[in-house]
């Protein structure tokens, strides 16, 4: 299963501490050697403040070697460090934390910070105490007290380059704590800041397209760290279903890491089901037909068993080569960190869809023959067959199966289901293909009259940093021994 693990693809967009989970959990299958995974982990953890756990790494590295006396004088430095930035930081938060102040504090940043100047001498300089403290909480392994200080700092600076890093931090402190709702809150913070226009620049004296690159550069950040919010959120597939094919992401995508439509496929057919019985946007409904065009396109440049089972199911129709994609991709499921815990509902689902895909295109169906196509015996398949048409008369008009509710029917004694559709109404049919064709008429009226108004302006873009955040993620919690810490924002 080694060609088709990502996680040298994903650790290239991951800080180092999020990467460290990663690796862990590759270190528990059996898909690289033990010592090549060990000594990696090192040498993503000895550039962090985690002393005690790199230094119990270098030993398992390098072991009968004393570990180097280096590692004592640094865990001595952070110490002292920790010790002076808190100080600095104390001394803020003694003034805000002040219930006049409190109730002082309105939503005009400035303001604010005049306030704090004239009643109690706090310059902004002192206020960055408050983002330092928290970023070297956050290296040193306190996630928790990272998010508390980096929140406060958010609150009252008003330095553009270091709230994007404030919020890099505050996003990764939530992941490696587990908050997985503050996660998600934080997410959409960030996705916004970078989509607010003059939000982020391109790098001082660049070209005019270096803010766009930045822009995109930090998009594809934001695709990465997302994978731990919504794999672990319980409404995060759906979330995830809508954020990815929005026009912007879904270019990025395209563009930056093609590799990411493996998630993008899963959450797909893991939510497939949900999305049949539930209220979702129209993004989501149609999220398979629209997934389906992207792997489709996107074959050139990245497959793997998942992509491809979906594409074998709805491209080529080929049910035989469908099953062949689905044992491996199960396999590919148990050894991926982010999709390990989704094993049983992606089968599930995954059947679903090949019911669903095979009942479209046959009226007679022969229960052995679709149970073959399930990755199921025959007394499975027929239980769960008959199963799935139980679900859709108990809940008529939900879309929730494949087989029509009055119309399909058992025959037990030639083991076969016959099952119709019925025909609409040509009236009917119009109306479905043209219902959007006012809007897309205004989309492109209004795109002509701004082309003719003087040409469309250049989008201004925004980038995040490359680096310096970092969290633990996975369907599971896994404590890490020793301190544990990452560095937030950079």
């Amino acid at each position: 299963m080694a060609e088709y693990d990502l996680t040298a693809k994903l650790i290239a967009y991951l800080d180092r501490h999020l990467a460290i989970p990663l690796l862990s959990f590759l270190s528990e299958n059996d898909i690289f050697p033990a010592d090549q995974i060990i000594k990696a982990q090192y040498e993503l953890a000895k550039e962090t403040n985690m002393v005690d756990y790199y230094a119990g790494l270098y030993q398992q590295v390098y072991p009968g070697e004393d570990v180097p006396e280096e590692f004592a004088e640094k865990r001595k430095l952070a110490m002292e460090t920790n010790e002076r930035l808190e100080g600095e930081a104390q001394a803020v938060l003694d003034v805000i934390e002040k219930p006049e102040v409190a109730q002082a504090l309105r939503q005009d940043k400035n303001q604010n910070l005049q306030y704090l100047k004239d009643n109690y001498g706090l310059t902004l300089d002192q206020i960055t105490a408050l983002y330092n403290f928290g970023q070297f909480q956050y290296t040193y392994g306190n996630y928790t007290g990272a998010a508390d200080y980096l929140y406060h700092f958010r609150i009252l600076s008003t330095s553009t380059s270091l709230l994007l890093s404030a919020h890099w931090g505050k996003l990764a402190s939530d992941i490696l704590g587990g908050k997985w709702d503050s996660a998600l809150e934080e997410l959409n913070r960030l996705k916004d800041f970078i989509e607010t226009s003059g939000a982020v620049s391109g790098p001082p004296g660049g070209t005019p397209g270096s803010a766009a690159l930045a822009q995109l550069q930090s998009r594809t950040w934001l695709l990465h760290w997302s994978l731990f919010v919504y794999f672990n959120h319980e409404q995060g597939r759906t979330l995830l279903l809508d954020t990815f094919l929005s026009p912007a992401y879904l270019n990025t995508i395209q563009t930056s890491c093609p590799w990411i439509l493996r998630y993008l496929v899963a959450a797909a057919i893991i939510s497939r089901k949900a999305i049949s019985t539930t209220s979702t946007s129209r993004t989501v409904r149609t999220s398979l037909s629209t997934i389906v065009k992207l792997v489709q396109t996107e074959d050139y440049q990245y497959k793997d068993p998942i992509t491809d089972f979906l594409k074998q199911l709805y491209v080529d129709f080929d049910f035989e080569e469908a099953q062949q994609c689905l044992q491996v991709a199960e396999k590919v499921i148990e050894n991926d960190f982010f999709l390990e815990g989704f094993k049983d509902e992606f089968l599930e689902n995954a059947r679903y869809v090949v019911s669903e895909a095979y009942c479209r295109i046959h009226q007679r169906i022969d229960i052995a023959e679709l149970s073959k196509r399930l990755n199921l015996d025959p007394a499975e398949g027929e239980k769960w067959i008959v199963n799935l048409i139980r679900e859709s008369r108990s809940t008529p008009g939900s879309g929730a199966s494949p087989f029509s509710v009055d119309t399909a029917k058992i025959d037990l004694e030639q083991n076969v289901i016959t099952t119709s559709k019925p025909t609409l109404p040509v009236y009917q049919t119009v109306i479905e293909r043209t219902k959007g064709l006012a809007f897309r008429t205004q989309a492109i009226g209004a795109a002509m009259a701004k082309r003719a108004g003087g040409g469309a302006e250049n989008e201004p873009a925004e980038g995040g940093e490359s680096g310096g955040k970092g969290g633990r993620g996975g369907r599971r919690e896994r404590e890490e021994k020793g301190n544990t810490t990452t560095p937030a924002a950079a």
